[in-house]
C-alpha cells in the first residue's frame, strides 16, 4: 500500500515497503499477503482449514456494517484487521476499532483504509489505529502531522483508558 503511515516504537513512520494488499475483488489473483473483505477472508479460511494447512497469512477488511465480534474465534491468528472509511463522514469505523481493542482485547496491526485524511488520524489514533493507508491523492508526509495536533485529550481512549481527571 502507498502513502502508509504506521507507529512504531512510539514514533510515526512513513512505509515505503508494505507487504500488504487490498483485495476488493475476486478476480485479482491473491497474492502472499492480501488484506480480504470479511466475506471472502472467512471462505479462504475454511479452505485452508479443510486443506490441513492451518491458517492462512491473509488480514482481513471489516466494512462498515461488518460487526467486529464476528472476527472473535479468530482474533489469536490474524495478524493485521484494515477498517474501511468508506467516507470521511462515515464514524462506525472509530466504534469497530475500540471495540476491537477495548472489549475483545486485540493487539495486532489495527489499519485505516480509504477516505483517510490528516485531520482524522490523531483520532483514530486514540481508537487503537497503529497504521493509516492516507488517501492516494494526500500527501503522507504531510498526515503525518496530523498525528502530532493534540497533546492531551480529556476522555478515555484505547490507548487510556483512564479520562483526564483521573490521570492526576
Amino acid at each position: 500500500m502507498n502513502n502508509l503511515i504506521r507507529l512504531l516504537e512510539g514514533g510515526a513512520r512513513i512505509i515505503e515497503d508494505d507487504p500488504w494488499q487490498l483485495l476488493c475483488d475476486d478476480k485479482t489473483p491473491m497474492p502472499s499477503k492480501a488484506i480480504l473483505p470479511l466475506q471472502r477472508w472467512k471462505h479462504s479460511q475454511s479452505e485452508t482449514v479443510l486443506q490441513g494447512r492451518g491458517t492462512s497469512s491473509q488480514g482481513v477488511l471489516l466494512q462498515p456494517d461488518d460487526e467486529p465480534e464476528a472476527l472473535l474465534d479468530w482474533l489469536p491468528v490474524l495478524t493485521l484487521i484494515a477498517i474501511d472509511f468508506p467516507s470521511f463522514r462515515d464514524g462506525r469505523g472509530y466504534s469497530q476499532a475500540y471495540l476491537l481493542r477495548s472489549r475483545l482485547g486485540w493487539q495486532g496491526e489495527l489499519r485505516a483504509v480509504g477516505d483517510v485524511l490528516r485531520d482524522q488520524l490523531a483520532h483514530m489514533r486514540q481508537c487503537g489505529f497503529d497504521s493509516f493507508a492516507v488517501r492516494e491523492d494526500k500527501s503522507a508526509a504531510d498526515a503525518l502531522k496530523g498525528l502530532q495536533g493534540l497533546s492531551v485529550f480529556y476522555g478515555r481512549s484505547a490507548i487510556e483508558p483512564r479520562p483526564l481527571f483521573r490521570r492526576r
